[in-house]
């Protein structure tokens, strides 16, 4: 495989330490690249315009509307450049917000190497890929039956993954905002997930748009 096969890394981070570390990592994989590493926003979009790499992972510590604005940024002019946001700490939301701004991979700063490398690679090939343990209510497909869910919550709960708030639903649906909370209740007790993004990203899942890896 020549350098031209490979999948090109660029990175921005807060720390250029930890870009270096990513460039180490890289160069043991056969098939990846590392092109070179940023340590500002302003320096990644000059990056990514001189180098055009596959993939670009960005650090969260810039800040979450920072990082989201970037991400935005590049999808209108870098359309075939995926995403990875990274973090020392990553919620739920935060996950959420960054995968419908249009990030591909969600991964934490403390995850093993083959991690990052299995990241890196699934992102290189199209796919959507967050660690699990993102995801702190883990993913139970027997504890996930949408099924068994009456008509109203299933809408409830369609909506709640494409990011609507109670109040947005409950106009949707021409229901009150406390009717929204008690479906919510229900979705919840049955569904075995906690909170409206566990559902949200699960919905993702569900849906084949986000692969939930495990070590």
């Amino acid at each position: 495989m020549t350098i031209y096969d490979k999948k090109h890394i660029a990175a921005c981070d807060t720390q250029p330490l930890t870009a270096e570390g990513l460039r180490t990592l890289v160069a043991s994989c056969h098939d990846l690249a590392f092109v070179d590493g940023a340590d500002s926003l302003a320096a990644a979009t000059e990056l990514m315009r001189r180098r055009a790499p596959d993939v670009a992972v960005v650090d969260k510590a810039f800040g979450m509307q920072s990082v989201l604005d970037w991400i935005a940024e590049q999808r209108l002019t870098h359309t075939r450049l995926s995403i990875v946001v990274w973090g020392v700490s990553i919620t739920e939301a935060e996950a959420l917000r960054f995968l419908q701004a249009g990030a591909r991979g969600i991964i934490r700063k403390t995850a093993s190497l083959p991690m990052v490398v299995a990241c890196l690679r699934a992102v290189a090939a199209g796919q959507n890929w967050m660690e699990d343990n993102v995801f702190r209510t883990a993913v139970r497909a027997e504890r996930y039956p949408r099924s068994e869910l009456t008509p109203r919550e299933q809408q409830v709960l369609e909506l709640v993954e494409q990011g609507m708030r109670n109040k947005e639903i409950a106009g949707e649906l021409g229901i009150r905002p406390g009717t929204v909370k008690i479906h919510l209740k229900h979705i919840f007790e049955k569904t075995g997930v906690r909170g409206r993004y566990g559902l949200a990203l699960n919905g993702l899942k569900d849906k084949g748009m986000l692969s939930l890896p495990t070590q």
